[in-house]
């Protein structure tokens, strides 16, 4: 009886641990809505092993899609090797997400399969399924506690890819506990080793209750290399459309 009375409790406290974190990344889903399209300029800095930097100037364009997943448009503008590559990305809240990359060079669409999308995106250490839309519905949760990231206090969660082709087996995710905006993830590798790091910097509140940050930092602990992405002029509620971001925009985005 004592045992059966042991896993009972052990159960409850697993599904509420489970129960806590789906409604912590949930309520981030919540609040981090209603900006409809977004604009934003900004550099991309790779960092090798050795210390040798390279820059790259982008801009960057969302569509929030309401009952699915966002819509990304990046263009890449300097410098003149990769100058007109652009990659096209729609997040959906089920199954494998649905993205392209234009090369100027070949003049041709890429369809980037989901069997690549573990793959560094434009030889960075973002990989192309870190730059979909982060849905609710494409993990599973645990709520791990509470700690401080960038000397906030946040909540700590695990969070489970559902898609088998992820390159993740687990994310952990540190949400500040006043606006739930995400401050630190660490992504583990299929090895359960730890991988990358990703740090969340310079948040700034635009409309209502979104915040986006004005830097990226994702290092990568078994390379030694990073990129970090920097955030300039963003704008909101432009009117783009989904004419914005169809194949076509692909070839004649500048």
């Amino acid at each position: 009886m004592t045992r059966t009375l042991l896993t009972i409790a052990l159960f409850a406290a697993t599904a509420s641990a489970q129960d806590r974190g789906r409604e912590i990344a949930a309520e981030w889903d919540k609040r981090d809505s209603g900006w409809q399209d977004q604009v934003a300029e900004l550099k991309m800095i790779l960092r090798n092993s050795r210390g040798q930097e390279s820059t790259r100037v982008l801009s960057n364009r969302s569509l929030e899609v309401e009952g699915d997943g966002d819509k990304l448009l990046v263009s890449f503008d300097q410098p003149r090797d990769v100058k007109g590559t652009n990659f096209l990305s729609f997040t959906h809240i089920s199954g494998p997400d649905d993205q392209w990359l234009y090369l100027p060079a070949l003049k041709r669409i890429k369809r980037i399969s989901s069997s690549n999308k573990s793959g560094p995106f434009m030889g960075s250490e973002f990989a192309y399924e870190d730059l979909a839309s982060q849905e609710v519905e494409k993990y599973e949760y645990e709520f791990l506690g509470e700690e401080t990231a960038n000397g906030r206090p946040a909540f700590k969660v695990k969070r489970i890819p559902l898609d088998p082709k992820s390159g993740y087996t687990r994310q952990v995710v540190w949400f500040d506990q006043e606006t739930y905006r995400p401050e630190k993830i660490e992504f583990y590798d299929r090895k359960e080793s730890l991988l990358k790091t990703l740090t969340y910097k310079g948040y700034q509140q635009y409309v209502d209750t979104v915040w986006r940050a004005d830097e990226m930092f994702m290092e990568n602990h078994q390379t030694g290399k990073s990129t970090r992405l920097l955030f300039t002029n963003y704008q909101f509620q432009s009117g783009m459309t989904d004419r914005d971001f169809d194949r076509a925009s692909l070839s004649r985005a500048r």
